[in-house]
């Protein structure tokens, strides 16, 4: 039965990547991560092919839908479900994004929310809610954003905000942090600084689109660039090492590409913890 809390270096479980994922050698991976939205109540095939994954590796579960800034009321059922299959596959830990994706309807994409003091309150309120239901602790995510809709405070204020007033702990995006410091103009390593490193459970890292030098996309798809890797190299430094999950949504390399990008990760955990030793 798959250990936890995790540690180590992790990879995002994707449908197509799954049979060539059953090749690969024990000890390569030492964790996965799903969208829980894409596998609750399937059955069949594809239910069996997870509960093999489930039974070898500790898993996380990163939701995409529940919209936790939205105006609209909380998708409790959602919420049951998300609870009901985490028990059913011993799955010990659930994120999900800073961000709203509907109201009247489901967007397919993360929307940021206003950076007031309203939104703090709504949306930790509601985290709480879901607190409640799971009987547990859930990490939200910072999240990558292009047209702020209220700046009435800093990111990093607005975020430090919400996980106090809800009592919640953070999944760490490191590429977002990239992403938004470039699109925004702030520093990253400043930024990443004054993340509260008592709520951090796991780090996110991925690769982005440079549309133009002064505007960068999260798409996911594409291997993680120099920037990310040495704000992941500083996170060690600073926070210690936190379990990372790399993530990648389509244009998949081969399997062994992105063991090469998550051998990479160990090896800065590695590095980060023998420096620790040495400096006592």
């Amino acid at each position: 039965m798959p250990q936890y809390p995790v540690t180590g270096a992790g990879l995002g479980f994707r449908r197509p990547l799954a049979d060539k994922l059953m090749d690969v050698p024990a000890g390569q991976i030492d964790f996965m991560e799903i969208a829980p939205e894409n596998w609750i109540h399937v059955g069949g095939k594809l239910a069996r092919k997870l509960r093999w994954f489930t039974d070898r590796y500790p898993f996380l579960i990163h939701g995409l839908s529940l919209s936790i800034g939205s105006p609209a009321p909380l998708n409790e059922q959602l919420v049951h479900d998300i609870k009901n299959f985490m028990a059913d596959h011993n799955i010990r830990m659930y994120s999900e994004h800073l961000s709203a994706c509907s109201d009247d309807g489901q967007l397919y994409d993360l929307m940021p929310i206003p950076f007031t003091e309203d939104a703090v309150k709504h949306v930790a309120a509601r985290v709480r809610r879901v607190q409640d239901i799971l009987e547990q602790r859930i990490a939200l995510e910072n999240v990558s954003y292009y047209a702020p809709t209220d700046m009435g405070m800093g990111e990093a204020e607005f975020t430090l905000a919400v996980l106090e007033e809800a009592d919640c702990d953070l999944m760490l995006d490191i590429n977002n942090i990239v992403v938004n410091s470039i699109n925004h103009k702030y520093d990253a390593h400043e930024f990443l600084h004054r993340m509260p490193a008592d709520r951090i459970r796991y780090f996110h890292l991925a690769g982005h689109y440079v549309e133009a030098e002064d505007l960068r996309i999260d798409t996911h798809g594409t291997p993680v660039d120099d920037q990310a890797w040495q704000l992941l190299a500083d996170a060690y430094a600073h926070f210690g090492v936190v379990p990372t999950l790399l993530e990648r949504d389509f244009n998949f390399p081969p399997v062994e590409e992105l063991l090469q990008e998550v051998e990479h990760i160990r090896n800065l955990q590695e590095s980060a913890a023998e420096k620790e030793v040495a400096n006592g």
